[in-house]
């Protein structure tokens, strides 16, 4: 499995990226694709997944403010996120979860600043 991230950048307080992630290779079509975050000096952390049946999950600190898509017919996932604040600025990791495997794509980065 290969997951290739892309949309990250540098935006301003307020502003919105899309990230979007595509998957290839060989996988269960049931499976969990998500995003993941990492700020420098902290734990890298869930923030949004979905299941190949649609159900999504948030964290806390983004709920109401990042949505979560996918595209099953290409595989890809989308997290748009809406009024940035300076502390999502961290690296966004795309995953992908089945069978009890976990596959990471590399990283993109995410600069929320004025």
């Amino acid at each position: 499995v290969q997951l290739q991230a892309s949309g990250g950048g540098l935006v301003q307080p307020g502003g919105s990226l899309r990230l979007s992630c595509a998957a290839s290779g060989t996988f269960f079509s049931i499976n969990i694709m998500g995003w993941y975050r990492q700020a420098p000096g902290k734990q890298r952390e869930l923030v949004a997944s979905m299941t190949s049946g649609g159900t999504a999950t948030f964290a806390d600190s983004v709920k109401g403010r990042f949505t979560i898509s996918r595209d099953y017919a290409n595989n890809t996932a989308y997290l748009r996120m809406n009024s940035l604040k300076s502390e999502d600025t961290a690296i966004y990791y795309c995953n992908m979860n089945y069978a009890g495997r976990t596959y990471w794509g590399q990283g993109t980065q995410v600069t929320v600043s004025s």
